[in-house]
């Protein structure tokens, strides 16, 4: 299976490359032979690529430890559900992986696209071949083959690491490569309209779906590392402006800055150059996650190896760059806009603001991101940024975005008059101070906390206030109930109101940030029978009596776990069981290093959560760190109401009849906002 794994590649590799160009070629001389040949070519490397990765999966069920990949992440001993994700959890395998999703949605995209968009394909078919014959060749010509073969048959695999065998291995990272990779599709209709001098909307409506896609498959992705990162790392945290973490921010930031300025585009046929240089900035953005990734110029929890791997990322990056807004740059005459900014208090400015605070955050975390390196390079010394620096500069421009999160939907279209600012204003602007004043009397003072959940008061009145408006319309114009009015004013207008949503996930996020600045934390070493306490944030104190010591073996690990009774203001929560792991292969032997699976009780309000620091060698006397969390379930439900906002505004539209009902329902809600 191997060898037929191999020659797959060297296939996909062949016929990626006619595709590329083919595909170019064809558009450009209108050759719709070539072009049709362009479009098989995708199709010939998907199935070639889908039967490299069978083969793999194939070796990894089968443990055939003669191949050095699976021999690295697998052992007899690893549970079958952390086996398929050996497929991409060290660099060969996810090479294979992402050439193949891009495949997979390269020819989805040639299929899916409508007909009318047809002179737009052979660019975009030999886009994709290029991006996945470049990932193939990192495979072949850069050691990075997962079907190598070792020299001899060793006994048993290394098994994989112990942070990786989590649920959110199975999980995390497909949902962020989807997301990196499906950036893909995008930039390949960007370039295919630059190529084509095709500059109208006509680009942005046939990619509207697959950027909604890409976004929504990084925001889920995102949220997934969060949680995984705060259950299995004992760190007491959910995001640490890690390298790796930074890396996948950045292309959500500019994608979801691109998401709100085609607004414009498509409303006012401004902004122009500002969206497709963001298309092609966020698919960059994407490969540099994949450079620094596996660079190993960067220290990581989530990086590979240092590798000759990271070279070919690096020369890629800097030829697609250069040739993308090479193409730009000569097309800049055919990108005027067809209406100037009337007035800095409207909507069009408050997008315009939204995407410059966008693109600031964007901007410091990849200089904070680069620095290291940077420093390294000039000075011989490495410089660590921390997070200090990132929430030093970050927090106020999230404030600032925040804000205008909800005063964007207020603001009308060109030019707004004062009475009907002061009519929009009135019910979220009381929302928000009577908020802070609730904060205030209660003894909140930590400043960006106060402001976070005031600002979040304030978007949650203009988010309620939009549906209340629109459900009003509806009821006066067709007399629907209230429950029926909103139930068809999201299923006919799901791009704005499923927006709405979304909004709501966001404020939820930060004020379950805000949550963290009353984080508590403390030590104790314990023996049995004694306790230790820690005061909560809402004024309760918990105790925690240490049990007692087991240990035991599971499938493939040592374990070591301490047991924890738990009150609260005297009443009993029930027991924490900490555990300390040392994991084995399948001859007994230890590998990695020992790790720590975390004890966490959750509710609506905080988190207690737990990590057993060690064991006194003989005793039953063990080190505990204990720290309360305020709010962390919210940013899990913060990032479940995103998705579902998501998912809404990507559903396919009504039919017809809906399109012009909603119409009708459009037209009396202008009515009301003047």
């Amino acid at each position: 299976m191997t060898l037929l794994g191999t020659l797959a590649l060297w296939l996909a590799l062949l016929v990626g490359v006619w595709g590329a160009l083919a595909g170019f070629v064809g558009g450009l001389n209108g050759r719709a032979d070539l072009a049709h040949s362009a479009r098989h070519a995708v199709f010939a490397m998907c199935g070639a690529l889908l039967v490299a990765v069978v083969s793999l999966e194939w070796a990894l069920f089968q443990h055939d430890f003669n191949v050095e990949y699976v021999a690295a992440y697998t052992s007899r001993n690893l549970p079958i559900f952390y086996t398929w994700s050996a497929l991409y959890a060290g660099q060969k395998g996810s090479l294979l992986f992402w050439a193949t999703v891009l495949s997979v949605f390269g020819s989805l995209a040639l299929v899916l696209t409508p007909r009318h968009h047809r002179e737009l394909l052979p660019y975009v078919a030999g886009v994709v071949s290029l991006a996945a014959a470049f990932f193939v060749s990192v495979m072949l010509f850069g050691h990075a083959n997962p079907f190598q073969r070792l020299p001899y048959t060793p006994l048993d695999g290394n098994g994989l690491n112990p942070q990786l065998q989590n649920p959110g291995m199975v999980f995390h990272p497909p949902m962020l490569y989807l997301g990196y990779i499906s950036i893909t599709i995008p930039f390949a209709f960007a370039i295919a309209a630059l190529l084509s001098r095709r500059l109208d909307t006509d680009w942005l409506v046939a990619i509207r779906k697959w950027t909604l896609l890409s976004w929504l498959f990084l925001s889920i992705g995102i949220c997934l590392g969060m949680w995984w990162a705060y259950v299995e790392l004992g760190w007491g945290g959910y995001w640490a402006w890690d390298p790796v973490e930074n890396a996948s921010l950045l292309p959500w930031l500019t994608m979801t800055a691109f998401l709100h300025s085609v607004m414009i585009q498509e409303k006012r046929g401004m902004l122009k150059k500002w969206n497709l240089a963001l298309i092609i900035g966020s698919w960059l953005l994407s490969i540099f996650g994949t450079f620094i990734t596996r660079s190993g110029v960067i220290s990581s929890v989530h990086s590979f190896t240092q590798s000759s791997v990271g070279y070919f990322f690096l020369a890629f990056l800097i030829v697609a760059g250069t040739a993308s807004f090479a193409l730009y740059t000569s097309r800049l005459p055919l990108l005027a806009a067809e209406a100037r900014l009337e007035s800095m208090v409207s909507r069009e400015a408050s997008f315009l603001f939204n995407n410059l605070l966008f693109i600031g955050i964007a901007f410091s975390v990849l200089w904070g991101t680069l620095f290291p390196i940077l420093s390294e390079l000039v000075q011989g010394t490495k410089v660590t940024v921390g997070p200090p620096f990132f929430n030093q500069v970050n927090i106020p421009l999230g404030l600032a975005l925040l804000a205008l999160t909800g005063i964007g939907p207020l603001i009308a279209w060109r030019r707004a008059s004062i009475p009907n600012l002061q009519r929009q204003f009135a019910v979220p602007g009381t929302v928000g101070v009577f908020t802070a004043l609730i904060l205030l009397v209660a003894g909140m003072r930590d400043f960006y906390a106060l402001m976070a959940m005031a600002l979040g008061g304030f978007v949650a009145g203009t988010v309620v206030q939009e549906f209340a408006r629109g459900a009003r319309a509806r009821h006066r114009q067709y007399g629907e109930g209230y429950a029926l009015a909103l139930g068809r004013l999201l299923a006919r207008n799901r791009r704005r109101y499923g927006g709405y949503i979304v909004h709501t996930g966001i404020v939820i996020l930060f004020v379950a940030f805000a949550g963290m600045a009353f984080k508590t934390e403390t030590e104790a070493s314990l023996r049995p029978g004694e306790s230790a306490s820690i005061k909560s944030p809402y004024g309760w104190t918990y105790r925690l009596t240490h049990l007692g010591i087991s240990q035991y073996d599971a499938l493939n690990r040592q374990v070591t776990a301490a047991t924890l009774e738990v009150t609260r203001d005297g009443k009993r929560l029930g027991v924490l069981t900490p555990e300390k792991r040392q994991h084995v292969d399948g001859l007994g032997r230890p590998t990695f290093q020992p790790s720590s699976e975390v004890g966490i009780r959750s509710d609506l309000r905080e988190d207690l959560y737990v990590v057993l620091g060690g064991v006194v060698n003989g005793t039953e006397q063990a080190v505990f760190r204990f720290t309360i969390n305020p709010l962390v379930w919210w940013v899990w439900y913060g990032g479940m109401i995103i998705a579902l906002g998501g998912l809404i505004v990507m559903w396919p539209g009504g039919s017809p009849a809906a399109k012009r009902s909603q119409a009708g329902y459009a037209v009396r809600l202008v009515g009301e906002d003047r």
